[in-house]
């Protein structure tokens, strides 16, 4: 049976053997064994799930977090033949036909979209039609509430498993604590034994630990970068470093560009194209950049600020050395980034009158619940960010707590609003179909506001002069979306939650909620502060990093990183932490004050103010251009809790 793999894997892929722990993934998965894989970054984690996707009867779908991951997959899987595609915001109405047409036929074996595709009710009514043999999640770890990067969506993930009858699951991570092994698998009802662990350790990364003053930082890196042969990337926190880097690294004569979040993608897409090509020897990034990132020959990272965290910095450095060539991983290590690191995590915590605007939100829609006191509410995420004031990531958090707490339920999305206009004649469609279906789209053509060329549904009055339900109109306009007779649109998706009173209006629930977000805002300080005792640890680097994920079987002793050389990094501050000024901080807060003055319908709160002269954004700021006010950001290299105490102590 192995030897029939492995034969299919060289007619298939050309290579002439499994790499460790792929063999065990694909029997596993072979064996309808739903699996979670831990590799570590380039080991081969996307082969498990290709090769079995050829094996299966029906389609894989792939979850992937990344648009460029997406892309380079699919790149390798159209070299060797095997018919991949994604749904993404980058196709045509056309092309998105075509896809879905080619999955419906079979001929798509794999399918790859990001999971807030799955909030589409026109892409969850596709996959009910059609079978799913394996659902792929990638990046797995983004599931756990205790990993890093989490994202509320990825919760879901199970449900819909369920929901679409997905027989198998296969999840894909490098990054995963003991905790979040068990948490992931626990979601998904995966058995212990179906974890498959191949150790986190490589011996081909160099680690190093270099403390130095801000000052000096600059010409440490041009040092560092003096030593490296080949290509690198130079880690940043903020878009402004990465250009002030790019452009000293230009000025000593190294092939370098900056690449961020905040650059058109046109230029992102040449920056990584011209890396990947050797024509640039350095990309100085924020961690937008690196997942999508293919290239083997990586041979140094260096991170000329903190990474974020520990979790962060393994997956960033693993980026180097995929090859199995040397690559030399150096931090250019000091205290003084810890400040915009913590902050950006108060930045994210909403404070408990924000969350209760979103319960008064959900109270507001229930003047008639059924006798089980429950009723359904509807939202958009944009206005309800900005009704509370809260940004959509800890928002999404927000609402996934409501739903584990059981005070709502997601029933499904839909688009707010659906416009079509004609390509076949109205009366030529119409004489296509019987008696019953022909008064049925009448109906439908009849109850929609045609502007001149363009027409919006009215499924209310679709419903009261018909009767037909949302669900039947628009898989009646998606069926003529893709026979070409009507092009279609959808905008503004709308979530529907099903709402448990007696829950909703229990008295400690926003203090609960509060106390939740206190508690996830202690956690990722701790995790900040473990990064910075990892980095001053006296023992191997190397051991310790794959104890951390759990690897049990490194060596005690690398003798390469900079502990085993005998240098022990102690991190210190290159200049003191500056407290806020009281008398600046009295000045911005009246100017705030003076900025929102009739502007506002809520108060004020603490946070608010913090949150202003700590540089940190909300939807109240972008809305009424507080940027723009004298003062905002003025405490940016402070201490937040010092910021806090001040202003606490200025306001009345």
């Amino acid at each position: 049976m192995t030897a029939d793999y492995t034969s299919q894997l060289h007619h298939l892929f050309g290579f002439s053997s499994f790499r460790t722990g792929q063999q065990e993934v694909v029997q596993r998965l072979l064996n309808q064994r739903s699996t979670l894989a831990i590799f570590p970054t380039g080991s081969g984690k996307s082969l498990c799930y290709q090769f079995v996707a050829t094996q299966l009867p029906h389609l894989t779908l792939v979850v992937s977090p990344l648009l460029a991951l997406m892309k380079d997959q699919l790149a390798f899987l159209h070299s060797k033949g095997i018919a991949a595609a994604s749904i993404d915001s980058t196709l045509t109405h056309e092309q998105n036909r075509q896809v879905m047409n080619d999955v419906r036929t079979g001929h798509c074996k794999i399918l790859m979209v990001s999971v807030e595709r799955f909030k589409n009710e026109r892409f969850r009514q596709f996959l009910a039609s059609i079978e799913v043999s394996m659902l792929v999640v990638d990046e797995a770890h983004c599931i756990s509430e205790w990993g890093h990067n989490f994202r509320p969506d990825y919760l879901k993930l199970p449900a819909y498993k369920q929901a679409l009858n997905i027989p198998l699951v296969l999840l894909l991570t490098a990054t995963a604590t003991k905790k979040v092994k068990l948490d992931m698998a626990r979601r998904f009802a995966i058995h212990t034994e179906d974890i498959i662990q191949t150790g986190f350790y490589r011996p081909n990364l160099n680690l190093n630990v270099l403390p130095v003053v801000e000052a000096n930082k600059n010409e440490a890196l041009l040092q560092q970068l003096h030593q490296q042969s080949g290509a690198g990337i130079v880690y940043v926190t903020l878009q402004k470093t990465a250009e002030e880097v790019a452009r000293f690294l230009q000025q000593n004569g190294c092939r370098a560009k900056a690449y961020h979040a905040g650059l058109d993608s046109d230029i992102r897409q040449t920056i990584q194209h011209d890396f990947m090509q050797n024509h640039l020897q350095v990309v100085v990034a924020t961690i937008a950049f690196g997942m999508g990132i293919d290239k083997s020959d990586i041979r140094f990272v260096i991170h000329y600020d903190l990474p974020k965290s520990i979790e962060n910095y393994s997956q960033e450095i693993g980026r180097g050395g995929r090859d199995g060539q040397p690559a030399i991983c150096t931090v250019l290590a000091n205290l003084d980034g810890i400040v915009t690191i913590e902050n950006f995590v108060y930045g994210d915590t909403p404070d408990q009158d924000a969350i209760v605007r979103v319960i008064d939100d959900i109270a507001a829609q229930g003047k008639t619940p059924d006798s089980n006191g429950r009723y359904q509410w509807e939202t958009q995420l944009n206005s309800l960010s900005t009704l509370s004031n809260i940004r959509q990531l800890p928002l999404k958090t927000l609402l996934v707590q409501l739903e584990l707490a059981e005070v709502i339920r997601p029933l499904y999305a839909y688009f707010a609003e659906f416009k079509f206009r004609f390509i076949t004649d109205k009366a030529q469609i119409l004489n296509q179909f019987s008696a019953e279906r022909r008064e049925f789209l009448n109906a439908v053509f009849t109850h929609t506001n045609m502007k001149k060329v363009w027409g919006v549904v009215d499924f209310d009055s679709i419903y009261q002069h018909y009767g037909a339900e949302r669900g039947r109109v628009v898989t009646a306009l998606e069926y003529l979306h893709e026979h070409n007779h009507i092009e279609l649109a959808s905008r503004l998706i709308t979530d529907v939650y099903e709402v448990n009173q007696p829950k909703l209006l229990a008295d400690d629930l926003a203090a609960k909620l509060a106390s939740y977000f206190a508690e996830n805002e202690e956690k990722e300080i701790q995790r900040i502060a473990t990064l910075v005792r990892f980095f001053e640890l006296d023992k191997c680097l190397n051991a310790s990093l794959s104890a951390y994920f759990d690897d049990q079987h490194a060596p005690a002793q690398c003798g390469h990183c900079s502990v085993c050389k005998g240098k022990v990094a102690k991190l210190s501050y290159s200049h003191p932490i500056p407290m806020p000024d009281k008398t600046q901080v009295a000045e911005a807060m009246a100017a705030l004050n003076a900025h929102l003055k009739d502007k506002l319908d809520i108060p004020l709160t603490e946070s608010m103010y913090c949150r202003f002269l700590t540089n940190m954004t909300m939807p109240l700021f972008t809305r009424l251009k507080v940027k723009q006010v004298a003062g905002f950001g003025c405490c940016e290299h402070c201490r937040y809790g010092d910021v806090k105490t001040l202003v606490a102590s200025l306001l009345p």
